[in-house]
C-alpha cells in the first residue's frame, strides 16, 4: 500500500469509528478545522492525562497553569510575534497553489534521504547478515555524495534564513529544480512573509474596541505568570511550569489532516534555570522527552532528532523530535533553549522586574528557559497512525485493529451479552455497573459476537467481556484480549483486578 493510500485509510478510519469528524460538515465543512468524536475525545484526554502525569505529578519541581487565550496586546509585541511571527510563502503561478518555502526545501532534502535509505536497503538485501550499515554509510560513494549534497543545501538554507534573505530562498528553490507537487512546473513567484496571528477586537462599542490577538502559542501565558507562580509556590530554580491549551494560527497552508490546523492544542513546559546551565538542561530534556515517546510503543526507526537549521529569534539551541508519519518524518515535539529572551522582553515592555534572587549564589538574575512543546493533535495522529493495523488471521480472513496502548485506549472494556434475552442483558448490566466507575466502558448487544469483537478491535478496546448462559450458573465470563485475541474464562469477582492491572497507566512507566 502506498503512503498516500495508507494516509487516506487513516483519515477514513478516524471518521468511521468516531474519532475525528470534519468541522461543520453539514455545511460542507470549514477548511483545516476538525472535531473530535466520541472516541477521539477520550483518546485525546488520555494523552493529556499521561503527559500531565509524566510532566507535573512525577516531577516535584514542575507545577501546572491554565492561562487565558486572550492576553494584553503588548504581550505579543514583547514576544516578537507582531513583528516576526511570519511564514515564508511562495506561489506556483500555474497551479495557483501556495507553499511554505522552507517546507519545499525540506521535502526536497527528504527525497535525497529517501534515496540513501533505498541504497542501504538494497545493500542489506545483497549482503545479508554480513551487512554493516555504519561502515556502508561512511564509505559508499553514492551515500557520501548525497550526504554532501544535503549539507550544501542545509548550509545555503541556514544562511538565507538567518539573513532573512527571501531572494536567496527563492533562488535556492529554483537552483534545486523544485517543482510544484500539483502542476509539476517551476513557475514560482517571489517569496513573501505572512503574519500568522488571528486579530480580533475587544470592546462592546464600535470605535472603542482595541485590537487583540488569539494566542498563537501557550508559552507567553507561562512567562507573564512566571513571577506569580515562583512567589506563591515558593519555588527555587530550577523549576518548571506546564500548561495544556488551545492556540490559533492563520495558516495559509493548512494540510495533512490534523497535522497542521488553524486551531490546535499544545502541551508545553517552560523550565526556568540558572544562566550558564542551559546546555545541561537542554540535553536532559531532549533525553527525557524521547524516552516518553518511546514509552508509547514507537519503534526506534519511527522517531528521530532533527536539529534546527534556522533558529527562532529567542533560541540558542533547538531540536525537534520527529515521527515518521505516512507522509514522512515531521515534527512532533520541539525542545528549545530559549535563553532569557522572553523574560527580558517582558521586563522591558511591562517595566516590571522579573528577576530571581538565588540564595545559593547570592545574586539576582533573569532566569534562562528550556522549553518542551508538543502538539497534542500531532501526538494523537502519530499514535493513531502507528496503532492502525490490518492483520491476516489463521483462517485467511483479515481484521482491522487499533493497537493503542491499553492505558490510553478510549474504551477500556466492552461488555457484551451473548444474546438479548434469557437474563443475559441484566447480568451484563451488573458487570457494566461494577466496572464503569473506574473505566470507560461500552455496552453492546447488537449483531453477532464476532462482529462485535471486530468493531471493538477497530476502536482499540483492549478487553471484551462476554456474558453467556453459563454465566448465570457459574458466575464466570469470557474475557477476550484485543492484541492476542486470546479468550479466558474468569470469575466475575476477579474482573476488576484483571482489568485494573492491564490498563493501569503505571504500565507506561515500566
Amino acid at each position: 500500500m502506498s503512503s498516500e493510500d495508507q494516509f487516506k485509510k487513516i483519515i477514513s478510519h478516524a471518521k468511521e469509528f468516531g474519532f475525528i469528524f470534519p468541522n461543520s460538515e453539514i455545511y460542507d465543512g470549514l477548511s483545516a478545522t476538525y472535531d473530535y468524536g466520541q472516541n477521539g475525545v477520550e483518546l485525546k484526554n488520555n494523552i493529556k492525562k499521561y503527559w500531565w502525569l509524566s510532566m507535573v505529578q512525577m516531577n516535584e519541581n514542575i507545577v501546572g497553569l491554565d492561562s487565558a487565550i486572550f492576553m494584553h496586546p503588548s504581550t505579543w509585541k514583547a514576544s516578537g510575534h507582531v513583528d516576526a511571527f511570519n511564514d515564508p510563502l511562495i506561489d506556483n503561478k500555474d497551479s495557483k497553489k501556495r507553499y511554505r518555502a522552507d517546507v519545499l526545501i525540506e521535502d526536497h532534502i527528504a527525497k535525497i534521504e529517501g534515496k540513501i535509505e533505498k541504497d542501504i536497503k538494497k545493500a542489506r538485501k545483497r549482503f545479508g547478515d554480513a551487512f554493516n550499515e555504519t561502515e556502508f554509510r561512511s564509505t559508499n560513494s553514492n551515500v557520501l555524495r548525497r550526504l554532501n549534497e544535503i549539507d550544501i543545501i542545509n548550509n545555503k538554507m541556514k544562511a538565507a534564513f538567518e539573513d532573512n534573505n527571501l531572494e536567496a530562498i527563492h533562488d535556492l528553490i529554483v537552483e534545486l529544480n523544485i517543482v510544484c507537487p500539483v502542476s509539476g512546473s517551476k513557475n514560482w513567484t517571489e517569496v513573501r512573509q505572512f503574519n500568522l496571528m488571528f486579530a480580533t477586537e475587544l470592546g462592546s462599542v464600535a470605535g472603542d474596541a482595541s485590537t487583540i490577538y488569539l494566542r498563537p502559542e501557550t508559552a507567553q501565558g507561562i512567562f507573564v505568570n512566571y513571577l506569580n507562580v515562583q512567589k506563591t509556590g515558593r519555588k527555587k530554580i530550577p523549576f518548571g511550569i506546564a500548561q495544556i491549551g488551545k492556540a490559533f494560527r492563520n495558516e495559509i497552508i493548512a494540510r495533512q489532516f490534523i497535522f497542521r490546523m488553524r486551531e490546535f492544542e499544545q502541551m508545553e513546559m517552560q523550565f526556568f534555570i540558572q544562566p550558564g546551565t542551559q546546555k545541561k538542561w537542554y540535553e536532559h530534556w531532549k533525553d527525557n522527552r524521547m524516552k516518553w515517546h518511546k514509552s508509547l510503543g514507537f519503534n526506534d526507526d519511527e522517531l528521530r532528532f532533527h536539529d534546527h537549521i534556522k533558529l527562532a529569534h529567542y533560541a540558542d539551541a533547538a531540536a525537534d523530535i520527529e515521527f515518521k508519519f505516512p507522509f514522512g518524518f515531521k515534527e512532533l515535539e520541539g525542545i528549545h533553549s530559549r535563553t532569557d529572551f522572553d523574560l527580558k522582553q517582558h521586563e522591558a515592555h511591562s517595566k516590571k522586574k522579573l528577576r530571581y534572587f538565588d540564595p545559593e549564589s547570592n545574586e539576582n538574575y533573569v532566569p534562562y528557559v528550556v522549553e518542551t512543546s508538543i502538539g497534542l493533535d500531532r501526538m494523537f495522529l502519530a499514535l493513531f497512525s502507528n496503532a492502525l493495523n490490518e492483520e491476516k488471521l489463521e483462517d485467511g480472513t483479515y481484521r482491522v485493529v487499533l493497537n493503542i496502548p491499553a492505558p490510553l485506549a478510549p474504551i477500556k472494556v466492552a461488555v457484551l451479552p451473548l444474546v438479548k434475552k434469557d437474563g443475559l442483558p441484566e447480568k451484563a448490566r451488573e458487570i457494566m455497573n461494577l466496572l464503569k466507575i473506574e473505566h470507560q466502558c461500552h455496552y453492546e448487544e447488537k449483531d453477532s459476537i464476532g462482529k462485535r469483537y471486530r468493531r471493538q478491535d477497530a476502536i482499540g478496546t483492549p478487553f471484551c467481556i462476554t456474558i453467556d448462559h453459563d454465566t448465570l450458573e457459574d458466575n464466570a465470563v469470557t474475557i477476550r484480549e484485543r492484541d492476542t485475541m486470546k479468550q479466558e474464562r474468569v470469575s466475575i469477582s476477579e474482573l476488576e483486578a484483571i482489568i485494573n492491572e492491564k490498563v493501569n497507566i503505571k504500565n507506561l512507566f515500566i
